[in-house]
């Protein structure tokens, strides 16, 4: 693959997470950037605005000769863009291979995992960009080009196994679960897909120890397992969670190489906080450094995002996932310990449904009071044989269903903590009920 800057790179599907943040990447490296999406607004879309990337509506009047076409996974080679390229003879390169083309020039670190991929991922570019120059792709749209980067950490997704493009120096493998039902046939189909991307890395992988799958990793480099157990490389010791954050001793073999305070809530994001802390000590950083940018932190988007409206604590969070949603609501209840914890909930496709509806069930349970919004679908499905009743009917919690036109249920709570989680559009149902919840509570004073 031939990466020439002075060839337009237009971005079919540039408001996917992905595509967006790589649009950014190479806008900031100076190379020419453009793209096109559907008509629809998409959160991805304001930092891509704020830098001047040009974002069109699909058209195949879009494609002008001395373009090298970039196109997301979401979209098939039958599309109207796609098709357009093809005809005026121009490269079309998937986002995958051109990443993965991409990385070599660099020491790549890649995050992959079932969950904690994103979290993880902004985790590690914020220490590593405060250390050592860095650029980064991280699945909630954010990107970034440093002009001079050594590293280059990128979140690698395993859907259709799209990350066997990528031979990274190292990787960071959070725990194999079962997910994306449509493609996968069972936990082994899984496993079996990130057993093949490990044998890719170059240097190291660093992979979560309690994971069972994990244990069974073969590779040729190193895998060094983290974790708070005796037969974990990288140790969590005297760990200390509080409503400001969490603090915890690391051990390598047997020696302590550090303290660290972090700003985030709940047991995965130490977790995924030791990860990092792992690549950082192989890579032969400061570990006090480490410490210094880790405690400043942030967060990524829509990752356990909060604002306050009147007495409400309101968390955004992308949970799709039932383990996703187990950790979200022990991260509210470490941070909140004294409030309610309510959780809203829209399931993202039909096939992940069926295939966890248990399981759905039983995490949900875990907050005082559950409301289900409709089943999103996506561009592969749109219907399927499962109501979201169908999942209401299995949660203790009641389970009732809320639409955009009528929240008033949420309107009980005061002083709570009130958690929409989903993959789809469930923010339009927290802007419903922030738009109720304002004026109701202006009435009442």
């Amino acid at each position: 693959m031939n990466i020439d800057r002075d060839k337009l790179y237009h971005f079919v599907g540039i408001k996917g997470s992905g595509m967006s943040s790589l649009a950014l990447l190479l806008h900031q490296k100076g190379y020419k950037v453009q793209g096109s999406d559907v008509d629809k607004y998409f959160f991805t879309q304001r930092d891509l605005e704020k830098v001047g990337i040009p974002v069109l509506t699909f058209s195949p009047d879009n494609i002008t000769d001395n373009m090298i076409i970039i196109a997301g996974n979401a979209f098939p080679d039958t599309h109207e863009e796609i098709q357009e390229a093809l005809k005026k003879g121009l490269q079309v390169i998937r986002y995958h291979k051109f990443l993965g083309e991409f990385i070599k020039r660099f020491t790549s670190v890649a995050i992959t995992g079932s969950h904690g991929k994103t979290s993880t991922t902004g985790l590690i570019s914020h220490v590593f960009s405060g250390i050592a120059p860095t650029s980064y792709l991280i699945g909630d749209g954010t990107g970034h080009g440093q002009p001079d980067s050594h590293f280059f950490t990128f979140e690698a997704c395993e859907y259709r196994r799209h990350f066997l493009s990528y031979a990274p120096d190292y990787a960071i493998i959070t725990n194999v679960d079962f997910d994306h039902p449509d493609y996968y046939r069972s936990i082994d189909d899984v496993f079996d897909a990130f057993q093949t991307f490990a044998s890719q890395v170059q240097k190291a992988v660093v992979a979560y120890g309690d994971d069972a799958y994990l244990r069974k990793l073969k590779t040729e480099v190193p895998v060094y397992y983290y974790g708070v157990n005796e037969n974990d490389d990288f140790q969590a010791q005297n760990i200390s969670r509080s409503t400001s954050g969490s603090e915890f001793d690391v051990y390598h073999n047997g020696q302590k190489i550090g303290h660290f305070q972090l700003p985030s809530f709940g047991f995965h994001n130490i977790m995924n906080a030791l990860s990092v802390i792992a690549i950082s000590y192989l890579e032969g950083f400061d570990m006090e450094k480490v410490a210094e940018e880790m405690v400043t932190f942030s967060g990524v988007k829509r990752r356990f995002s909060e604002k306050i409206v009147n007495d409400m604590v309101i968390v955004d969070d992308y949970a799709h996932h039932p383990a996703e949603i187990k950790a979200t609501i022990d991260a509210a209840r470490q941070k909140y310990p004294d409030k309610e914890i309510i959780a809203v909930f829209q399931p993202h496709t039909f096939t992940r449904t069926v295939a966890l509806l248990d399981d759905f069930a039983a995490s949900l349970d875990l907050a005082d009071a559950v409301y289900l919004c409709d089943i999103f679908g996506s561009a592969r499905e749109d219907s399927g044989g499962i109501k979201i009743e169908d999942l209401g009917d299995k949660i203790t919690k009641k389970g009732d269903v809320i639409t955009v036109e009528n929240i008033a249920p949420l309107m009980d709570y005061h002083d709570a903590v009130m958690i929409f989680m989903g993959a789809g559009d469930v923010q339009k149902f927290e802007v419903a009920y922030e738009k109720v919840l304002g004026q109701t509570r202006k009435n009442i004073m």
